[in-house]
């Protein structure tokens, strides 16, 4: 069965128990589990983008401006990128203040800030069944180059957005620089890291997971701490239902820094857990709800994930189901192999947390990508032509022992808890040659930087890669330089070479010769506006993997 097979055969079976579960809720029932019946109604019965289900609105009759929520770009192809925006005139209400009609809107791309010389333009209709939220894929652009772009909605205009394609797929190109983030609880702090990322001379930005949080946020912005203003009450409760998550994401994308960073820089994004649920394994819940009860769920928290990102089509989630691992290649110097750890796992061994490895753990028959993705990865390993082959994806790959001697526990949620998993792509990624390994990580909230050995139990062996993971924008609260455990960590990891918990982001080099690594942190994310530094940089050469100081 071929890989697209696989996955519509999986697809149309979840869907099979979505419908199934709504035929088995009776009335009562139906109106007990509201969230999980309104989101299985959605996610089973939605039109595909373009269909005109809905009358269309004037715009000229928006009042307010619609563009609340900026701008963003993603998922850069060399004639193409992804722009979005979504209208939201009263974005922290219920339906954000737009009428269920479609309205059109114009969008433009130019070669400059001022829109002097354009390079296109068109319209889109914003659909209420995505909660007018548009996704344009404009081609025709020329490889490798900055663009600017913008919307229009009635008199309304957008916010500018800077975004560039990527180099031709046989383009000789020489150097790349891009950031990584992850993690950005709304109530543990600012996003003030963004803003110092908005700055930063980078192509791209990979965003490793965890957009947003389910967790509660109380009036006062939780340790952001508001006094100027209250946030309504239907954000002190855990995201269940599609209008959670799209109220949830109206929130995030609120904040001035975090547009900042999205009108500077395209994005390629994927997601973890909390987009969803803490800790949720494939179709099991971190609570043991009900199996139909939680793919509800997962339906409603992807399709808002969807709408809310600079997605391409083939990105768009069919019922409780998405295809978000993929493949963008940067001319001959790098390919990006984008995994998606959540949706296909194994349940977590022995009930999640940290225990010492066993045979529960070890089996072989565990994954952590599902076997779709495994032989996808691989081949295109096997396949690859680039200098570089970057693996950006969420859990930790590298070993982690929590301290020295037998007694050790490593994490069942990262791929220590799937061993077996990480072997067979240690294994293939030896058979392929895929010598330039460089992983990127978030979901920690902490900065490490790790060199991949072939076997962590024999810190002699062959260094395969390296690893770059980065720390949260927010999650954790400010942190600090050396948590309670660094000695503990570092003594029992030789392959660990850095680990700092402050807040912050990593940008990572490319050239022909070495990938360097900078690990930017800010001194605090409870108040505002705390300064960046660089914590710590270190570079690894192409043929010849391992982290030194640069």
């Amino acid at each position: 069965m071929t890989q697209h097979a696989a996955h519509e055969q999986g697809t149309a079976a979840h869907d099979r128990e979505l419908r199934d579960a709504a035929a088995h809720l009776g009335r009562r029932r139906f109106l007990t589990v509201t969230g999980a019946a309104a989101a299985l109604a959605f996610a089973t019965n939605l039109p595909r983008p373009g269909a005109a289900h809905a009358a269309e609105a004037d715009p000229q009759r928006i009042t307010e401006n619609p563009f609340t929520l900026g701008v963003a770009s993603g998922d850069p192809q060399p004639g193409s990128v992804v722009l979005w925006t979504r209208l939201a005139p009263r974005p922290y209400e219920p339906g954000n203040g737009m009428p269920a009609a479609r309205v059109p809107v114009r969008w433009e791309v130019a070669y400059d800030e001022k829109f002097t010389r354009l390079a296109g333009r068109g319209r889109a209709d914003a659909h209420p069944e995505f909660n007018h939220s548009v996704h344009i894929e404009p081609t025709g652009l020329a490889p490798d180059r900055v663009y600017y772009y913008r919307f229009r909605a009635g008199s309304w205009i957008s916010p500018v957005g800077r975004t560039r394609t990527a180099p031709a797929h046989g383009a000789r190109n020489t150097a790349l620089r891009l950031g990584a983030v992850s993690c950005q609880a709304y109530h543990d702090g600012y996003f003030t890291a963004y803003r110092h990322l908005a700055e930063e001379d980078l192509a791209v930005v990979f965003h490793l997971g965890d957009y947003l949080y389910e967790y509660a946020v109380p009036a006062n912005g939780g340790a952001r701490g508001y006094t100027d203003r209250t946030l309504p009450a239907h954000f002190n409760h855990e995201t269940v239902t599609l209008e959670d998550y799209r109220l949830r994401y109206a929130l995030y994308k609120s904040d001035p820094d975090l547009q900042a960073a999205h009108a500077a820089h395209p994005f390629i994004v994927t997601w973890d857990d909390h987009e969803v649920e803490n800790n949720y394994a494939a179709d099991i819940s971190e609570d043991d709800a009900p199996r139909a009860q939680f793919l509800a769920r997962r339906a409603a928290a992807y399709r808002a994930y969807w709408e809310n990102q600079p997605l391409r089509r083939p990105q768009l989630p069919n019922g409780a189901d998405a295809q978000l691992y993929r493949r963008i290649r940067y001319g001959q110097l790098a390919q990006f192999d984008i995994l998606d750890t959540r949706q296909y796992r194994s349940d977590q061994a022995y009930g999640d947390g940290w225990h010492a490895p066993g045979p529960d753990s070890a089996d072989p028959a565990r994954t952590l990508t599902g076997a779709a993705q495994e032989r996808w990865l691989l081949d295109g390993w096997r396949n690859s032509t680039a200098r570089w082959n970057v693996l950006p994806q969420q859990v930790t790959f590298s070993e982690r022992r929590s301290t020295t001697g037998e007694a050790y526990k490593v994490s069942m949620d990262s791929w220590d808890g799937y061993p077996a998993s990480r072997e067979r792509l240690l294994a293939g990624a030896e058979a392929a040659g895929a010598d330039n390994l460089v992983v990127l990580t978030g979901d920690v909230h902490v900065h490490y930087a790790f060199d991949i050995k072939r076997d962590f139990a024999r810190p002699d062996s062959r260094t395969m890669g390296v690893e770059f993971v980065t720390t949260s924008i927010t999650s954790g609260k400010d942190g600090a330089d050396k948590p309670a455990n660094w000695d503990a960590y570092m003594a029992a990891n030789p392959h660990m070479k850095f680990y700092n918990g402050r807040r912050g982001y990593v940008t990572v080099a490319l050239d022909h010769d070495t990938v360097r690594a900078d690990y930017r942190t800010v001194s605090a994310v409870t108040t505002q506006n705390a300064p960046v530094r660089t914590a710590a940089s270190f570079v690894s050469e192409a043929g010849a993997p391992g982290l030194r100081n640069a």
